[in-house]
């Protein structure tokens, strides 16, 4: 099952183990249920301490295993293949179900194993989708830590019959207690502050001690993590607060074109930049969102940010860089089917769509990569694009337009997403050059349109323009003494992540500039 290089590898990890892993297995006759079969044996022989068997379990699903020490029968399961980008959910499982630490903060994996309710998570996942791992991992190391806590992680390609039973239409989707608890990438501790009700208020208690920063930066993507970097060597007091680490960057699947990087996958470099951030002594505050600046009340005063949790962090000087998040369009029904077949992420919820008809909508260079990835898993993908001409590169349209299975729609208005009630059954369109009404029946609607700034909490703080940017000048600075701003939530050209990242570095310097020429008034 597993080649020789892979069994080196994966060897070499299980030596880490310090207590025994049990691998039980509720199998069938199926091709699958040999495929793992075949891949837990392959586990099991690679250490002593990983021992492997078989039991009919009816109260489980067929094929699925779970990953316990033994004696006990709580820890993580996977219903499926647990291969693709769930290998290393599945590696990291079996180390620490074997004893081997996170290194999640040890205060967020007290908040855990003090949780004192019973907890039972089904994440459905596909093996194409970038971001159900993270969600996987965090909910596996729930249910390793607290034996309250339940996981089966569910491969949504081999059970059906429940995608179409529970209408999922994006992965990964989370159920708790057989309810709808979440859908899309989270992270542990966000996951821990939705069922820890008193979360947030013990989060506000703490930040409220923090003392005064000298450069607090809000945003943890390549922007805000650049600035940090800058701003902790030069060894002034640093903060750094995000809802997650890597921002957008963890949304982009292959990454080709950050300069000495010659090819890498989003969550690996987001993984680098907070490796990065973390050999600095750097405050990093994660999970939290910003709700409000408050300028200082003079020149050299300390700026306030206000967080959704209600605590108030102070500063010298603050660094904006909130990024920016898909733009939707902004049509009835959208709000309505998102999720349910609207949705922004081909690589993720493509597979979830097999055999039905899809469309795109945009004709920029996501919009066309999202079409050609989609035509070799639906039946159908028709493009939609507003101008009367595609802005995506030729090399691109050249090879979406060689797809026997793609139709391109140009002068297209979207109007309405179309549903049952519980699904998206197709959209209606405007032709603009004849002004006609058209319907095309279909499951999926992939948006590509763009961007938004995360900047509507700033509203009066800083001068932004009509889309919403903030205006920042050649040093990042912006209309507000003290306060500066990088990357794609702002008026600079380009938002690329190499851009954002050279601006977060500039910003960085420039805040320096203006502390060490600005005196303190406090």
């Amino acid at each position: 099952m597993l080649d020789t290089n892979l069994k080196t590898q994966l060897k070499a990890y299980l030596e880490k183990l310090t207590k025994p892993v049990e691998l039980i297995a509720t199998l069938d006759e199926g091709a699958k249920s040999t495929e793992i079969r075949e891949l837990l044996v392959d586990i099991a022989g690679l250490s002593d301490k990983v021992s492997f068997r078989e039991e009919n379990d009816r109260q489980v699903r067929k094929p699925s295993f779970l990953i316990t020490n033994p004696g006990s029968n709580s820890g993580p399961r996977f219903a499926g293949s647990p291969l693709g980008h769930e290998f290393t959910s599945l590696v990291l499982a079996l180390l620490q179900t074997g004893g081997h630490p996170s290194k999640e903060a040890q205060s967020l994996l007290d908040q855990i194993a003090a949780l004192d309710s019973d907890f039972h998570f089904e994440t459905y996942y596909s093996l194409s989708c970038h971001n159900c791992p993270d969600v996987v991992q965090a909910l596996n190391l729930m249910a390793v830590i607290n034996p309250r806590i339940s996981h089966t992680a569910i491969d949504g390609g081999l059970f059906q019959n429940e995608i179409q039973e529970r209408n999922v239409m994006g992965v990964p989707a989370v159920y708790l207690n057989g309810k709808e608890f979440g859908q899309g990438r989270m992270s542990l501790a966000e996951i821990v502050s939705k069922v820890d009700t008193n979360a947030d208020k013990r989060a506000a208690e703490e930040l409220n001690k923090r003392d005064a920063y000298e450069i607090l930066i809000i945003g943890s993507g390549p922007a805000g993590a650049a600035a940090a970097v800058y701003s902790a060597r030069k060894g002034i007091r640093t903060g750094l607060l995000g809802e997650r680490f890597g921002g957008q960057v963890l949304d982009t699947v292959d990454i080709e074109n950050y300069i000495s990087v010659p090819k890498t996958e989003g969550a690996k470099l987001a993984g680098a930049l907070r490796a990065h951030v973390d050999d600095y002594n750097v405050d990093v505050i994660e999970s939290q969102s910003a709700i409000r600046l408050i300028p200082a009340a003079k020149e050299g005063g300390l700026h306030a940010i206000e967080t959704a949790s209600g605590a108030v962090l102070k500063s010298r000087s603050i660094i904006l860089a909130t990024g920016a998040r898909w733009r939707n369009m902004g049509v009835p029904g959208e709000e309505e089917y998102r999720t349910k077949g609207v949705t922004y992420c081909p690589h993720c919820d493509g597979p979830l769509f097999k055999g039905k008809r899809t469309a795109v909508i945009g004709g920029g260079n996501s919009g066309v990569e999202a079409a050609i990835d989609l035509a070799g898993i639906v039946e159908h993908v028709t493009l939609l694009e507003f101008a009367g001409e595609m802005r995506a590169d030729q090399v691109l349209q050249d090879k979406l337009r060689s797809l026997k299975n793609v139709d391109v729609i140009l002068n297209a208005q979207t109007t309405e997403v179309k549903g049952d009630g519980t699904k998206v059954t197709g959209l209606h369109y405007i032709d603009r050059t004849t002004q006609t009404t058209h319907e095309l029946p279909l499951s999926g609607i992939f948006v590509q349109i763009g961007l938004l700034p995360n900047t509507p909490w700033l509203e009066g703080a800083v001068e932004r323009n009509k889309m919403g940017e903030i205006i920042i000048d050649g040093k990042c600075e912006t209309s507000l003494k003290g306060v500066f701003a990088a990357g794609d939530c702002t008026t600079v050209p380009y938002k690329q992540i190499i851009i954002a990242s050279g601006e977060g570095a500039k910003a960085s310097l420039s805040a320096f500039d203006y502390l060490i020429r600005t005196k303190s008034a406090e």
